[in-house]
């Protein structure tokens, strides 16, 4: 018997690899430096000297007797610049943002730290970047990784060079730290000192050395960050002159600095797979094992952390999970980093091969890793051994294996295109090559790198019948990139020949256009380890490259001038023709790297083209970072451009002039044919590879580039950024488009695939990307995927106010040839190779084709947990919408399309170990992708679904996209306002507003709620006026059912004038989201906040605006150009063509049985045939039902009955009622129970139809998703009152919905004047047109239209106008009916009778004056503005904070001036106050809180002889807790806004008083702008950066002209300097009102302590008020710290209830 040795294997020192899944074993650190002995003592002395260090080097102890030490240096900024296109853009900006501040010094600082920040595209990355520098002398250099609690999905990544500041002392020692965090700012957050703890550094040596207690830190000169969502480069200027180290030594350095890294960086540069320490260690470096080589790192609030401990542990700072730091060239630690030491054993492991097949193997393993290309794809078989065995004993490979050489074949597909980097694939000869063909194709059409060594029988084993011995010289065609046929091993061949053959494939499958590349390997006998004797002199000339690590020929690429030098002729030609486009179009085809979709998101923004997305663009799925989705409009993403081209209309208008193409490949079928078909005068290509991507034959230009060279090209030039009409009209479609395919999707209760499609993005967490399959997985997922997903809630958002405010989501599939083969296996790859989870899409026949890909899936090697999506219907589903399926019989589709079948998909999961989920509701999918992500294991979910069910949807989801993008096109055409504008879409600004109070006189008592006994009414009206004198009136009637009052109202509408008025009308009618959005952006004010009832009379208001202004009825703006409504068929589908609406009867049930039989039949001789009677008022629900019988006895059944309970009933009585009415064919009952979750057991139990009112008017947030518990066929009305839910959008979608449910939508008033019945009308006929277009586009019979609920006209025995509106009995006999024409001739000659009127009030006039105040060292020069009745005792006095003026009050002054005389005042320093000095001697005018306190009392004192409450913002709030603590006399009470009462002990506010003067140092040298650059990047702003204003109030604060004084009230007003308030809350006498942001989670903790100190001091004594009377605390929604910007209308609500609490 034979015996075989194990195979040798090269030498590995491995300390914990780096990035290894799976989970890493224990770790293990060392340190590594020339000549060390290992030492048995737990501490090591490293006499090792470090290198040069740049900066400031600092022994802490040494300057422990130095007071100051703590404070903060006089300067201290963070400046972010434009984000940078590559790397080296970034480093050049960083560089001239650095001689921008040398050429004009921060002037009279002392000492400061200027740090600047760059985005660069997230494809930078920590540790390749860091290997840039190996040769530089510029130390230290350092490199870590770690995972983040908050995002554990997450890994950090940091690396830098060079030093600007290093400390190293004792941290035993208290107050140790306070030196580190004298240059460590809380403003620059993301700034940190990096370093070792247990480390000493020996200055007079120097030296570093273990010692416990003792720690070294380093601020890095240059840095880059990388993130989940980008990379950040940054760069750190530090001077002290107290250390002498001046300002310009700082940039002296950090130019030199700069000189080496600029002459290091090559950004072609790539890292071997063998990691980047072996390159650091030189020579004969031994390695010695340490404990404390661990990378830790410090920013400001772990030094915070650290301060507020006694004692500091080494667990404190923040730890490293992989890092190393090199010193100098012979001083290198690291921890967790993988060591690979060569030391010439190639060689020697090659000389020492049994046999020649085993050399050359091992020749062409190892150049593979030295390529890079380090993963192997293995397939069994026995020619192929020498390969396997070469490979698998390799100790840098990875080696994956696979029976199925398909599935491998595709597996390595799929690593390459995760990678962009080949996997090597070894199979043997025969078949088994043969089964690599279709990914070889697809690897091919889509230049994916692959390298294919198949080995073969030797030359004498061909054509003569030897096994598994087929021809397999050029085996795959034109497929391939090159093809060589290696002999068999043999010595007499110079092995150097192995090595160049490998080269010069591995440059054909990287060159462009990639793809793969064959060679074919011919072996005899043996093929094992078998022992036979081969010359190594074939191994000479091999010296050299035995003795480094780097391939044998290295191919190199001149380097081209930059894309940013001078232009050759045909490339201006381009930059002309983008240029004069009118109408360009950026379309985005398939780009697959993060440095392409980075590219391609400037090159948008800078072009301000719309831009189609494909799905394969990585942009078309898009995760918010910032704002809110659409908000941005820097890049105008048009992701629907498949869904706008089904409509014709849109189709013809939709001309480009000229398409800029970037990425070849496009998935729609549409989209394709619309460029066979739009001909624009240009048309340019862009792409990396030569080839021709040109189906529809339109190419114009095409250019070979890379996306980043292009896109620098354009951004180097300056092009017009015009927003044409054109662009915007496609905007909106866009968003039309949008709106309603999630309307649709969301508005179907059951699971659909175009749901998957739309949903799928929003579970892809952190780093996780999406690989789709073909066929209509891809086509759905591009048509309905959703563009914008809400990634805000990430912990680790460090993009708060840079651009872009949005991550890209890879998406990568095989559309090469587009296959539904080998899809499982290519994923598994693909998420091996990008290293990201990957969620993979496919359809049940893909997934089948590829089961055996689940072998590789449950190998579970070298990647992070896998989630497979198999939607199954059960066949091909896509066949459903070909041609094919019209003409075909069923039994023909279901056999030889469809391929139906009934395999378990579970039963294929147990087999290979993989966990299963089968999902058939929308609430199981999303628990399973849940707990797919929790639980990070592979599993495969599979939605269950049916082909005829999803070919239906898919057919109505088209049409409705179809109509609408119709409907809105014709609308936006036809616009007499737009018709006349070519370039852009005029918007009107609404230039004033005008609120009028009515109280008109009802008929009888509203059935709503109590009456007061006089009948009556009481409502605004609003009239909106634009030029041209043209009006558009609105009505807001809150009744008492609401949950908001008159004064209410009166107070949001107050406020709401100043917001209005001059805000653009760029309202989109009925467009959903559009008038909150409007709200929004235009006033400043979330939605949410805005009373439905107040919300629904502007936005009529605004309809009734946009109809005046187009000529035109309300119902025409809303219904727009019906493009449907122009086929004849159509308006005979339609019932309701005449143009008027059906009025249901409003019945009080109060009288007697036969009383109430007498009312109904009187209205019926008048015309009614529907009515609506109240019931649920009497004793016993059987009274009701006896009535209810009488009118069927007396009136017949003739008419139509509703009843209405108002949920007065408990379940069991509207069951009694029930049955005794079963018999009287009720129409519907409304809301016949009290509680909601008894309706649906009503319906089932009683059989009688049920309506919805109240239920609706009680859901909050997005109803239409709610909405989805009531499908129940038991309830057949939903009641909608517009007043109720909010205006006519909300109105109009929950009507869509209940008619898509098969329901009726009851439009229904609340005893509006004619002003609003008028406008109900006009939607409900819109309502009922749309019930009509509905029922055609679901195949559904046709609808009865419904009867409206505005009966409660006849309440009105007054009006506000002086005409009447139109209702009259039909001639026809069908009810009761209101025409469209009447509503709007109302509305057109509509006059206000003045006499209804209570009060009128348009924008609230400000007084403006001075007072000047005189104290003793000083006087105050005051300027205030004042609103309401000077002669009101109820004296409100309004204090903003740092930097704002008074102006930042006018709204709230204007909504609180029917209430109080309300001043606001610009503080010391600040707008147009000023203080001045009355003694020579400055030095002792100090403007402390203090000082501001007794001249507003002196103020106060000159306005009224009353008392006054006090309001103050921040700073303000401060004063105004003074006061209310200080000065009780003159103050009735105070609230304060995200206030607070001071520090409590003395280092910290000595600390803040330096920071203080600091900040006032800054604006000082640096400038206003600056300032606020910094002053707003903080995080307690990062809410208020959200806000749509926050522009505007940034150029208002810059406004300010005495920079000198706005710093000394910085700095003489700190908090520092303020008495701590906390004692004197126990004191407090006078009542406070404490307000703090929903989102300001500091100041939110500082007022619940605030009130705990209060309430519990008030409690506990025996006089004065209470706690609860005393303090009283509100949280505002939806708000950070500058809570009136923010969200001011619920604090205008409760400070006025404060005011009414008061007086």
């Amino acid at each position: 018997m034979l015996a075989v040795s194990p195979p040798p294997r090269l030498p590995l020192l491995t300390f914990t690899p780096l990035r290894a899944f799976p989970p890493l074993p224990p770790r293990r650190r060392g340190l590594s430096r020339r000549c060390i002995r290992r030492s048995s003592t737990p501490l090591v002395l490293l006499r090792a000297r470090a290198g040069r260090h740049a900066g400031i080097v600092i022994d802490v102890d040494e300057m422990a007797e130095n007071g100051d030490r703590d404070l903060p240096v006089d300067v201290s900024f963070t400046r972010r610049l434009p984000p940078a296109l590559t790397v080296g853009d970034g480093l050049d900006a960083l560089l001239r943002a650095a001689n921008e501040v040398k050429a004009t010094p921060p002037a009279g600082a002392r000492s400061g730290v200027i740090r600047f920040e760059v985005l660069v595209p997230p494809s930078t990355k920590a540790l390749k970047w860091c290997s840039q520098f190996r040769g530089s002398s510029l130390f230290p250099q350092f490199y870590l990784s770690r995972k983040l609690t908050s995002v554990p999905s997450f890994q950090l990544e940091i690396c830098g060079i060079g030093s600007a500041i290093c400390f190293h002392g004792s941290y035993l020692v208290k107050n140790e730290f306070d030196l580190v965090s004298r240059y460590i700012s809380s403003d620059s957050h993301l700034i940190k000192a990096y370093g070792f703890v247990d480390m000493n550094y020996v200055k007079e040596s120097p030296l570093v050395e273990e010692k416990l207690g003792s720690y070294y830190f380093f601020i890095p000169q240059v840095e880059l960050s990388e993130f989940d969502s980008c990379s950040i480069l940054s760069s750190t200027l530090v001077w002290d002159d107290s250390i002498s180290h001046k300002f310009e030594d700082a940039v002296s350095l950090f130019e030199s600095c700069f000189d080496q890294i600029q002459n290091s960086y090559d950004s072609s540069a790539s890292i071997s797979h063998k990691g980047l320490v072996p390159s650091y260690i030189s020579g004969d470096a031994h390695l010695s094992e340490t404990g404390n080589a661990q990378l830790v790192y410090l920013d400001a609030e772990v030094l915070a952390s650290i301060d507020a401990k006694a004692s500091v542990e080494k667990e404190n700072f923040l730890t490293s999970d992989q890092s190393f730091v090199r010193f100098s060239p012979q001083l290198f630690l690291y921890s967790n980093m993988e060591l690979y030491l060569q030391r010439n054993t190639i060689e020697f492991f090659i000389k020492s091969c049994s046999n020649i097949n085993l050399a050359w193997a091992s020749l062409i393993v190892e150049e593979c890793v030295r390529l890079g290309f380090t993963y192997f794809c293995i397939a069994p078989g026995s020619r192929s051994s020498p390969l396997a065995l070469s490979a698998t004993g390799h100790p840098l490979t990875k080696c994956i294996s696979c029976y199925d050489e398909r599935s491998l074949g595709f597996h390595a597909l799929g690593y390459g295109r995760g990678s962009r980097k080949p996997a090597v694939v070894i199979t043997s000869s025969g078949t088994a090559v043969s089964n690599l063909l279709p990914s070889v194709v697809e690897a091919s059409q889509d230049f994916v790198p692959i390298i294919l060594l198949t080995a073969d029988r030797p030359p004498e084993l061909h054509d003569a019948g030897a096994n598994q011995a087929i021809n397999q010289v050029n085996h795959f065609g034109t497929f391939v990139r090159y093809f060589f046929n290696l002999p068999p091993p043999g010595d007499q061949i110079h092995a150097r020949m192995v090595l160049t053959t490998l080269d010069s494939a591995a440059y054909y499958a990287m060159q462009a256009p990639q793809g793969p590349v064959h060679i074919n390997c011919a072996f005899r006998e043996p093929l094992d380890y078998t022992n036979q004797h081969w010359n190594v002199d074939c191994l000479r000339g091999l010296d050299k490259w035995f003795k480094n690590s780097e391939p044998y020929t290295r191919y190199l690429r001149m380097k081209t001038v930059s894309a940013f030098g001078n232009y050759s002729c045909s490339v201006m030609e381009v930059l002309e023709i983008i240029e004069k486009a009118e109408q360009g179009l950026l379309l985005v085809g398939a780009i697959h790297t993060d440095e392409d979709m980075w590219a391609v998101a400037l090159l948008a923004r800078h072009l301000s083209w719309p831009v189609a997305t494909d799905i394969l663009s990585g942009l078309r799925l898009r995760k918010v970072v910032n704002s809110l989705p659409g908000l941005d409009k820097s890049i105008l993403f048009i992701d629907h451009i498949d869904q706008i081209l089904l409509s014709d209309s849109a189709k013809n208008w939709i001309s480009p002039d000229v398409i800029v193409q970037i990425g070849s490949r496009i998935t729609s079928k549409r989209v394709g044919m619309f460029l066979e078909t739009s001909f624009p005068s240009s048309y340019i290509l862009i792409d990396r590879h030569p080839c021709r991507h040109d189906p529809s034959h339109v190419v114009t230009h095409r250019i070979q580039a890379n996306v980043a060279e292009f896109a620098a090209s354009l951004c180097r030039c300056t092009f017009q950024r015009k927003r044409s009409r054109w662009t915007e009209i496609l905007t909106i479609l866009n968003s039309v488009v949008s709106q309603e395919i999630m309307f649709q999707i969301h508005a179907k209760c059951s699971l659909t695939e175009p749901y998957v499609a739309h949903i799928i993005g929003e579970s892809l967490y952190g780093d996780a990307v999406m690989f789709v399959g073909n066929s209509m997985v891809i086509r759905d997922l591009d048509m309905f995927g959703n563009g914008w997903m809400d990634y805000t809630t990430n912990g680790n958002n460090v993009m708060t106010h840079h651009f872009p405010d949005f991550v890209g989501t890879a998406v990568a599939g095989n559309r090469g040839a587009s296959g539904i083969d080998g899809l499982i296996s290519t994923a598994i790859g693909f998420a091996i190779g990008s290293n990201k989870h990957v969620f993979c899409v496919v359809g049940d026949i893909s997934f089948l084709h590829d089961t055996n890909g689940l072998a590789l899936l449950n190998q579970r090697a070298w990647r992070k947990p896998m989630t497979i999506i198999v939607v199954n219907n059960h066949g091909g589903a896509i066949f459903s919408f070909l041609p094919v399926a019209k003409t075909a019989s069923p039994q023909i589709l279901e056999k030889f399309f469809y391929a139906s079948h009934d395999i378990s998909i579970s039963k294929l999961c147990a087999a290979h170990r993989v966990k299963h989920f089968l999902v058939q509701t929308k609430a199981e999918l999303h628990d399973a992708l849940v707990k797919s992500n929790m639980e990070q294991v592979d599993c495969v979910v599979e939605v269950d679904n049916s082909i005829d069910s999803n070919a239906n949807f898919h057919r109505i989801m088209s049409m409705f996209s179809n109509y609408s993008t119709s409907q809105y096109l014709a609308y936006l055409l036809e616009a007499p306002c737009l018709k006349s504008e070519v370039d852009a879409i005029p918007v009107d600004r609404i230039d004033s507003v005008e609120c009028m109070l009515y109280r008109i006189q009802l008929s009888a008592p509203r059935t709503s709620g109590l009456s007061d006994g006089r009948f009556i009414h009481e409502g605004f009206v609003l009239k909106l006026r634009v030029v041209d004198n043209i009006v558009g009136f609105g009505e807001v009637a809150p009744i008492e059912i609401h949950e908001e009052d008159l004064l209410d109202v009166e107070e949001q509408l107050r406020f709401l004038l100043h917001r209005v008025k001059d805000s653009v009308l760029d309202v989109i009618p009925l467009l959903r989201g559009s008038f909150s959005n409007w709200i929004w952006t235009s006033l400043g004010i979330p939605p949410s906040s805005i009373f439905p009832s107040v919300k629904c009379g502007l936005e009529m208001a605004i309809l009734n605006l946009l109809a005046s202004q187009q000529k035109c009825s309300l119902f025409k703006v809303l219904a727009g150009c019906d493009p449907l409504g122009r086929d004849e068929n159509v308006i005979e589908y339609s019932q309701n063509s005449s143009g008027s609406i059906q009025i249901c009867a409003l019945v009080d049930c109060n009288g007697s049985p036969m009383e109430v039989a007498l009312a109904v039949a009187k209205l019926a001789a008048e015309g009614f045939t529907t009515f609506k009677l109240k019931v649920g008022r009497r004793e016993s629900p059987i009274e009701d039902a006896t009535a209810l019988h009488k009118i069927r006895e007396v009136v017949g059944y003739q008419i139509n009955i509703r009843v209405d309970a108002n949920q007065k009933w408990t379940y069991e009585q509207a069951v009694e009622f029930g049955s005794r009415v079963k018999s009287l064919r009720l129409e519907y009952i409304e809301e016949p129970v009290s509680s909601v979750n008894d309706l649906i057991k009503f319906c089932e139990n009683s059989v009688l139809p049920v309506a919805l009112d109240e239920t609706i008017d009680n859901l909050k947030g997005d109803i239409i998703p709610k909405l989805h518990q009531f499908v129940h066929p038991g309830i057949v009305a939903l009641v909608i009152k517009p007043s109720v839910v909010g205006g006519f959008e909300n109105a109009a979608h929950i009507a869509k919905w209940a008619q898509l449910h098969d329901k009726m939508a009851v439009i229904s008033s609340t005893y509006e004047s004619s002003i609003g019945l008028a406008s109900y009308i006009q939607l409900a006929h819109y309502v009922d047109q749309q019930s009509s277009i509905v029922s055609r586009i679901r195949n559904k019979d046709k609808c009865r239209a419904a009867a409206h609920g505005l009966g409660t006209y006849q309440w009105l025995r007054e009006d506000v106008s002086e005409q009447k509106l139109k209702i009259h009995a039909s001639p026809l006999g069908d009810g009761i009916r209101a025409s469209v024409e009447d509503a709007h001739g109302y509305l057109h000659h509509l006059n206000i009778n003045n006499d209804k009127i209570e009060r009128t009030y348009g924008e609230e006039k400000l007084r403006s004056y001075s007072i000047q105040v005189d104290a003793d060292d000083c006087s105050y020069l005051v300027k205030l503005r004042e609103a309401g009745d000077h002669t009101n005792e109820k004296v409100v006095l309004l204090l903003h904070g740092f930097l704002g003026t008074s102006e930042d009050w006018v709204p709230m002054m204007k909504a609180l001036a029917p209430s109080a005389r309300v001043i606001a005042i610009d503080l010391p320093g600040h707008g147009e106050s000023q203080i001045m000095q009355r003694h020579k001697n400055s030095e002792q005018f100090i403007v402390t809180v203090q000082l501001v306190a007794d001249l507003l009392l002196k103020l106060m004192c000159h306005i009224t002889d009353g008392e006054v409450v006090v309001v103050g913002y921040s700073m303000g709030a401060r004063i105004a807790l003074h006061m209310a603590l200080n000065q009780d006399h003159k103050i009735r009470g105070a609230v304060t806004i995200s206030g607070s009462p001071g520090l409590r002990d003395e280092a910290s506010r000595r600390r803040r008083i330096a920071i203080d003067k600091s900040r006032a140092q800054f604006l000082m040298s640096c400038g206003l702008e600056c300032f606020l650059q910094t002053w707003y990047s903080g995080k307690l702003w990062n809410s208020l950066r959200e806000h749509p204003e926050f522009n505007s109030l940034v150029r208002t604060r810059s406004k300010h002209k005495n920079i000198k004084a706005l710093a000394k009230v910085l700095a003489d007003s700190s908090v520092g300097r303020q008495k701590s308030l906390w004692e004197d809350l126990k004191h407090l006498k006078r009542p406070l009102l404490i307000v703090a942001g929903e989102k300001d989670a500091k100041f939110k903790d500082i007022s619940q302590k605030m009130r705990m100190e209060i309430m519990n001091h008030a409690e506990c004594g025996s006089d004065g008020p209470k706690g609860k009377e005393l303090c009283e605390m509100i949280i505002i929604p939806d708000s950070g710290h500058a809570v009136h910007v923010e969200n001011p209308l619920p604090l205008v609500r409760a400070v006025r209830k404060f005011l009414l609490k008061l007086y």
